[in-house]
């Protein structure tokens, strides 16, 4: 039989823009890690799973595992856009793992981030939100999805980048250098920035967030008062969930680091370096569960 410590222990952190998997064991912690296609299950499930699974294979073959052997593996997902406990079974469901815990990606970013201890992190990625960790009780704001949520989040930015093009196309504000190379991208068409935004999801959104990003840090008004928005919706979340000056603040995420330069100071005076990634988290939390499951809480 085989010793907990030994069982394979699956690791996925999925997102709009992409998903990332590692294979490991209790004992020797990862071995090896992927990366693969988008990981949304709102946006489109039965992609994300696809990309999921194929992403955990191209892992378990650099770890030089067979991928038959995945059957019996523990696996922790944390995933954008599960929203019910319905969500995360319908996806566990369609996984050829042994034992199967599928969350949202908040859990996984929170404990990555802290890494056991108390403290706040914002995650900001392409989806985005704020959360809290006090003696062992996790608490979010956020994380409800571009629709009707997601302010700051990288998805966000790139919405915001598109109607301040037409804005300015409009008349009703001035053209930087930033809604300028944006229009250049649609032709200056606005019927094509419009045709864009009908069916564009978070991932296709985001990928506007890096020039967004860029541009306000050489000055761009346009670009400094959206990253300053979005800084400003974090502090307000932050301020909900009970944070104090001088607390951990943890910033997470492809998007989060880069709040720094907007945040308040009474922010910044307890941010400190994240401890691991989401991807960390979700190692974690497959290990925790198995070693719980098998009674070894060594």
């Amino acid at each position: 039989m085989t010793h907990p410590t030994q069982t394979l222990l699956v690791a996925v952190d999925g997102g709009g823009t992409g998903c990332r998997a590692a294979i490991g064991t209790a004992a020797q912690g990862i071995l090896a890690g992927a990366t693969g296609g988008a990981a949304n299950v709102t946006s489109d499930a039965r992609a994300a799973t696809a990309n999921i699974i194929s992403t955990v294979n191209a892992a378990a073959a650099k770890a030089g595992v067979a991928v038959e052997t995945l059957e019996r593996a523990q696996a922790h997902l944390g995933l954008a856009g599960i929203m019910t406990p319905q969500d995360s079974a319908r996806i566990a469901a369609a996984l050829p793992y042994g034992h199967t815990t599928v969350t949202d990606d908040r859990p996984t970013a929170l404990t990555g981030a802290l890494g056991g201890e108390d403290g706040f992190v914002l995650a900001v990625g392409t989806g985005a939100f704020a959360a809290a960790k006090t003696d062992g009780t996790f608490r979010t704001i956020g994380g409800w999805g571009l629709q009707l949520g997601d302010q700051a989040s990288g998805a966000w930015l790139g919405r915001a980048g598109l109607q301040q093009v037409l804005l300015c196309h409009d008349g009703l504000a001035e053209h930087t250098d930033l809604t300028l190379a944006l229009f250049a991208m649609f032709d200056n068409d606005p019927s094509r920035v419009v045709a864009f935004g009908v069916t564009a999801t978070p991932g296709d959104f985001g990928t506007f967030a890096p020039r967004i990003i860029a541009d306000a840090s050489t000055g761009d008004p346009w670009g400094r008062a959206i990253m300053k928005t979005g800084a400003d919706h974090l502090a307000l979340c932050l301020d909900a969930l009970g944070f104090a000056p001088g607390d951990t603040v943890c910033l997470t995420g492809g998007v989060g680091p880069h709040y720094a330069a907007y945040l308040p100071t009474r922010v910044l005076a307890g941010q400190t370096a994240c401890r691991g990634s989401a991807l960390d988290g979700a190692f974690q939390l497959a290990k925790s569960a198995l070693l719980q499951s098998s009674g070894d809480c060594q």
